[in-house]
């Protein structure tokens, strides 16, 4: 019986105890390709044969870079772990200088890229990094050599002797990958996990997820680069989830519908989509249909979980749910019990409204440095609050500092940051790992997080800022798609604003009303700038006066990873925003310093 210490450990599990014939289905020419957990294995082995015929030494770097969640990433991954070396995953998205910096620092020897897009800008900079053997693809494109030269290189099973002394020899406590964080300001740092790192965290986070285990179903595409992902894809394995890798954020609604899931993780931002997706279609609804969207809406805003508004609202609930929660549920495939939220704060309405509509978001909390998960909510046994991240996860020990900064202790905490002791020592200290987020832990272990160490400000009144509610609580407007509050050293708080234009397209038909064709345009007219700042006083008595904006300035552009304002995972880059928008700065404050 297979005992789990090691990343690799995991197919081999899966194998014993589920033998899925879907465990990763990936869709290929518009048909889901289903690959076994046998395949999987199979392949994975192929993979590592060829890699030591290739010359891979324990502690090698092999970079892979995917624009999109396949199964060729998790036969890679499988096959180079178990060769003792390391995978380093890549953001397709970041800059081809980012792309060289990462494979110079982790000294890559063999890159594994995904398409054309990733390929062009790795051959780029490809003469710029020594250490860099071969680029394999693992699409076909002409002029790449393709990872199935591995499948072949790898068919000769006679060194398989070799791969098992090579597993037999990477212990749990050995590297097992370098994830380069996004990072909002200066050079990505590489985050050392170990297999033990994931490991733990995989079996420790296990009993919050309720699977029914190797019957349930996953679309998969949130990026298999980011840890949080990662570590819900071996998870998904223990359980013997059947996992679907979805094509493309454009067709994930498209994928829902034809995989049926019962389980995906998500980002906030995705999740606002979805809702504002679902309420606009609500505003199209006429007469009683209309009062039954909206009455519902507003039953699900008001949500509680275990009957704590009483019967009655229990009673309503019941028929809410039978005449239009249950159309929310089909439009997500039908079978959609359970949705994972991270990487960013969900707003309380959307977890209300979801649990409502009966499917619930756990929301959870944690970093790259935490393999990434240190607390989740669970439905289960009263595990589930609104308006937290739930409770740490077994053998990991949350405290808060004097400060009120969260600090974290447990086998997920990371062997450190890779050629970066000094970092290292000031990211952990006594075993703590210093998140640089504040919190509150209640009497009943449930963690809040109230905002980012490092983003709180303080105006020239010495009030301290914290951004990040402020900001969550102002995209609850429809008219606002991003957000950023400013005014750190001023008298008064301010904010750059990117209109959601999608939705003053929609707002210019349902009034009649012109207010430009382009983008600024729209944010020169009167009319948008005024519903705009209705929007803004609608919200700011949620917060103290010196927290409340006085001043905004809205911005043409689309916020984005490619436009330098997002980072992969979506956060703002704060530095960069405020240097993109210096004019406006000078505007709300007079001077820019």
């Amino acid at each position: 019986m297979t005992t789990i210490t090691r990343l690799f450990d995991f197919p081999y599990y899966q194998l014993e105890n589920y033998d899925k014939q879907d465990a990763l289905v990936t869709k290929q020419n518009g048909i889901w390709v289903k690959t076994s957990t046998q395949e999987y294995i199979d392949n994975a082995n192929t993979v590592s044969r060829a890699l030591l015929r290739m010359g891979i030494q324990k502690n090698d770097k092999i970079a892979i870079i995917s624009s999109s969640n396949r199964t060729e990433w998790h036969i890679m991954d499988i096959g180079i772990l178990q060769t003792g070396a390391q995978n380093v995953p890549i953001y397709p998205t970041i800059a081809q200088e980012d792309y060289e910096y990462i494979l110079n620092h982790s000294e890559a020897i063999y890159v594994f890229v995904s398409d054309i897009e990733v390929l062009t800008k790795v051959n780029n900079i490809k003469a710029n990094v020594p250490s860099l053997k071969e680029v394999f693809c693992f699409n076909e494109i002409e002029g790449c050599r393709n990872w199935t030269e591995l499948l072949k290189l790898g068919e000769d099973k006679s060194n398989q002797d070799v791969v098992e002394d090579r597993k037999n020899n990477v212990k749990a406590d050995d590297l097992a990958t370098i994830i380069y964080t996004s990072g909002t300001t200066g050079r990505p740092k590489g985050v050392m996990l170990s297999h033990n790192n994931i490991v733990s965290n995989v079996l420790n986070s296990a009993p919050r997820i309720p699977f029914e285990a190797g019957k349930s179903v996953a679309l998969s595409f949130l990026p298999i680069c980011h840890i949080f992902e990662r570590m819900i894809l071996y998870l998904y394995q223990y359980y013997g989830v059947s996992v679907y890798f979805g094509e493309s954020i454009d067709k994930i609604s498209d994928n829902l519908k034809e995989v049926r899931p019962n389980v995906i993780t998500a980002v906030p931002r995705l999740l606002e989509k979805v809702y504002d997706k679902i309420y606009a279609k609500g505003l199209e609804l006429k007469g009683i249909k209309r009062l039954l969207f909206f009455w519902a809406i507003n039953l699900g805003l008001h949500y509680a979980p275990y009957g704590a508004n009483g019967f009655w609202y229990e009673f309503q609930l019941k028929i809410a749910r039978k005449l239009i929660f249950s159309k929310w549920k089909e439009g997500l495939g039908g079978n959609l019990d359970l949705m994972v939220s991270g990487s960013a704060a969900l707003q309380k309405r959307l977890a209300r409204v979801f649990a409502a509509a009966e499917i619930p978001v756990m929301e959870g909390y944690g970093l790259t440095e935490t393999s990434p998960v240190i607390t989740v909510n669970d439905m289960r046994n009263r595990g589930f609050q609104v308006g937290t991240v739930g409770k740490a996860i077994d053998n990991v020990e949350v405290k808060i500092a004097e400060d009120g900064e969260i600090l974290c202790k447990g086998p997920n905490v990371m062997m450190g940051y890779y050629k970066d002791p000094e970092k290292t020592a000031e990211a952990i200290i006594d075993g703590y790992f210093h998140t640089g987020d504040i919190g509150n832990v209640d009497a009943n272990g449930f963690l809040t997080i109230t905002d980012r160490k490092k983003e709180m400000f303080k105006t020239s009144g010495g009030k301290y800022i914290a951004p990040q509610i402020i900001e969550n609580t102002m995209k609850q407007s429809r008219f606002i798609e991003q957000i950023m509050v400013i005014g750190d050293g001023e008298k008064m708080p301010g904010a750059f604003i990117q209109p959601s234009f999608e939705f003053i397209r929609e707002w210019e038909k349902l009034h009649g009303i012109e207010v430009g064709k382009t983008n600024e345009e729209v944010i020169a007219h009167p009319k948008v700038i005024a519903r705009i700042q209705e929007e803004i006083d609608h919200l700011n008595p949620k917060f103290g006066n010196w927290e409340q904006i006085k001043r905004f300035e809205l911005t043409p552009d689309v916020w984005s990873i490619e436009g330098g304002h997002l980072t992969p995972t979506l956060k703002l880059r704060r530095k960069i925003i405020l240097e993109i928008y210096k004019n406006l700065y000078i505007k709300i404050y007079g001077h820019f310093e």
